[in-house]
């Protein structure tokens, strides 16, 4: 015990590190020497904008800065008054607030950001990805302002935009598509009446949606009927357009996108694939490229069939087509994202091409530089998306706070980190969790996996939950380095739901000896006042140790032996519990001494709270719609009010039978984490 301790006070094995303070900001970009992640050729002499405003925030936002300074332009950035202080407003040149926290009156207020574009004289915006990146309107404003979109025009937008027509497109242009219902679903009868003939399981979505909202899965009709009710108010929300469309639910698949790029001289190019099959929520959480799962035949036939689709709308600008993949590598059009892609950093790695720059140059009116022939697949690169979530809840609820510490894993080599946020930085209940992406690179697949594992292992975030935990049991599971994955991969490893590492005995005691010595180390520094002991005639020369930790339900004894000074610092509370983050789960310990371990014994357990008669928030947001009042009878599993967070709607239902006793909440209250919402009797 006494070897295992020391190693455990000098730092351990990798994959455990004590929570250490950040002090600098540090450069969120790495290059590998033998393989850069993204193209670095900028030509000075090409010119292009003079000043371009990026309509949106946090990381894309300071991704396409980055670019832009590269070439040479200068950056307009707009903000809410929330994110006055946010990273992409201090690296832009200029930076303008449009409007208050919520996303309709700032970032998707079109006459304020009008209204900068002229304050500013910016020649062109750049959308990034989500807000007004794919509204139709906002592209033709822009163009009656004779102001340049870095992206497609208006009828690409239009027609890939709308989920109905662009299913009709695609069957023109002789895609694979998914059966389905190909016009506008009116209401839930009918939703219910199309999901009959089709056949279920049916996925119902919205006609304007992305990013995994306004999607619903049915099984049945009164699934069907649910899911068209919460799918509607997610699109109106989130899209300002509530139409749905029905489709055939193809169980089990790989999603798998093709990256496009083309110009407005004819020529489309398909920069390979990307694997995005591990999502929660129908979004997506771990991405790759390329894909394990494709053959060179499969990989040519979808990218050709990419192109096929953005040459029938005439498409111009880095754009990424969406396909389903089987068992059997039949492989069925999803939709076409008219934007930059939230993972696109995967394809840069593998490429060697820097998509902000290549859809600037489009949008200039330049040719491509590159012929197919020559878009390589160097390498293979990983992204995980690193969320202010807490992943034990349904795989990931949001959480909000301040980044009390927080240090990027720039010194492990061949990384790259996407991120909008520094130590200090809010994450607020009003725009999307994510943190950063975290993106390796390697030689080969196993090279970058094993780099993203020593990453998240490096990864400091302290002040909110995030989901390290489950991004590092992902990445390490034996069905995801076999490349046995699906989109269902989360519910079927984890049908219990995550609950992190599972320890083994060995690693038991490694995490228990370094939480134990770590625990002796600050023992003895509070002895001591600037190196000096705080009483000089107490000198104690105590070298040994006997304690008992805490870990779960389980209580183990510890001898410790001091050997050396140095120490390291952990994370403690008032009351003595210590955390630490081990093999990218954080334990919670509690280290008392042999005395106080006895004397626990006789201290009154506090009794567990009845969370059958009670709703308490999962998660901070605002409440929706409250469906019961005082006094009325609901039956188990009926819902009883609806939450809404980071735009997603999430439905709160009763644990048993029972009398409403009282309702602490209405219709658009903001709630906490923990808020109690209903009693029951």
């Amino acid at each position: 015990m006494a070897a295992a301790l020391r190693r455990g006070a000098a730092g351990g094995r990798r994959g455990l590190w004590t929570l250490l303070r950040c002090e600098t900001l540090c450069s969120r970009w790495c290059l590998i020497p033998s393989h850069k992640l993204y193209s670095s050729v900028y030509d000075p002499n090409e010119k292009t904008f003079e000043k371009l405003l990026i309509a949106n925030r946090g990381e894309i936002a300071c991704r396409v800065i980055k670019t832009c300074k590269k070439m040479g332009i200068k950056t307009v950035a707009i903000h809410s008054d929330v994110d006055a202080n946010a990273v992409h407003v201090k690296m832009a040149d200029e930076a303008v607030c449009v409007g208050p926290a919520p996303t309709s009156k700032s970032y998707l207020n079109m006459d304020a950001i009008m209204e900068v574009i002229k304050k500013t004289r910016a020649q062109a915006v750049h959308p990034g990805y989500g807000f007004l990146s794919e509204n139709r309107e906002f592209a033709r404003r822009l163009a009656s302002e004779g102001v340049t979109f870095i992206g497609p025009d208006t009828h690409a937008i239009q027609a890939m935009g709308d989920k109905i027509e662009s299913k009709l497109l695609a069957k023109n242009a002789k895609v694979n598509t998914i059966p389905g219902f190909d016009g506008v679903v009116k209401d839930a009868d009918e939703a219910v009446r199309i999901a009959r003939e089709i056949g279920y399981p049916v996925m119902i979505k919205a006609s304007a949606g992305g990013g995994g909202k306004g999607m619903r899965i049915a099984w049945d009709d009164e699934e069907t009927r649910e899911g068209f009710r919460f799918s509607s108010q997610e699109a109106a929300s989130s899209f300002g357009d509530d139409r749905l469309l029905i489709e055939k639910f193809i169980d089990n698949p790989r999603h798998i996108e093709i990256q496009v790029l083309a110009d407005k001289h004819g020529n489309t190019l398909w920069l390979n694939e990307r694997e995005c099959s591990i999502q929660r929520r129908n979004q997506k959480v771990v991405e790759e490229a390329p894909s394990t799962f494709l053959d060179p035949e499969t990989r040519r036939a979808m990218g050709e069939q990419a192109v096929a689709l953005a040459k029938a709308v005439k498409y111009s600008s880095a754009g990424t087509v969406e396909f389903l993949v089987d068992s059997s590598k039949n492989f069925y059009f999803l939709e076409m994202n008219t934007r930059l892609q939230v993972e696109h950093p995967v394809t840069e790695c593998i490429t060697g091409l820097d998509l902000v720059q290549e859809m600037i140059r489009v949008a200039k009116g330049y040719p491509l530089r590159h012929k197919q022939a020559d878009i390589p697949i160097n390498g293979w690169a990983v992204e995980c998306r690193v969320y202010a979530e807490d992943p034990y809840k349904s795989f990931g609820l949001p959480s909000i706070g301040k980044l009390s510490q927080y240090q990027e894993p720039l010194q492990v080599p061949s990384v790259r980190v996407d991120s909008g946020v520094q130590q200090g930085s809010d994450i607020s209940i009003f725009y999307d969790p994510m943190i950063s992406k975290l993106i390796t690179y390697g030689s080969n697949r196993a090279e970058a996996l094993k780099r993203m594992e020593e990453a998240l292992d490096n990864y400091v975030i302290r002040g909110v939950a995030h989901n390290i935990s489950l991004l590092r049991e992902v990445i390490i599971h034996p069905r995801f380095i076999q490349g046995e994955i699906s989109t269902k991969f989360l519910p079927e490893v984890y049908p219990d739901g995550f609950k992190g590492h599972k320890l083994t005995d060995l690693e038991r005691r490694e995490l228990l000896a370094t939480a134990a010595s770590l625990y002796v180390s600050e023992q003895l520094r509070s002895q001591k006042f600037l190196g000096t002991p705080r009483i000089p005639i107490a000198k104690s020369k105590r070298s040994s140790w006997e304690l008992s930790v805490r870990l779960g339900d389980g209580i183990y004894p510890a001898a410790v032996s001091k050997d050396g000074s140095s120490f390291s610092r952990l994370s403690r509370n008032a009351a003595g519990d210590i955390s630490i983050q081990f093999l990218g789960t954080v334990y919670k310990l509690q280290i008392l001494t042999k005395v106080a371990a006895e004397m626990s014994k006789y201290m009154p357990e506090k009794a567990a709270e009845d969370t059958s008669s009670i709703l308490r928030s999962p998660m901070p947001g605002a409440v929706v719609a409250v469906s019961v009042k005082p006094g009325d009878m609901v039956s188990e599993g009926q819902e009883i009010c609806v939450i809404e967070a980071m735009k997603m709607q999430n439905s709160m239902t009763a644990a048993k039978t029972g009398k409403v006793k009282a309702v602490h909440c209405k219709a658009g209250d903001t709630v906490g984490e923990g808020d109690l919402l209903v009693e029951l009797e």
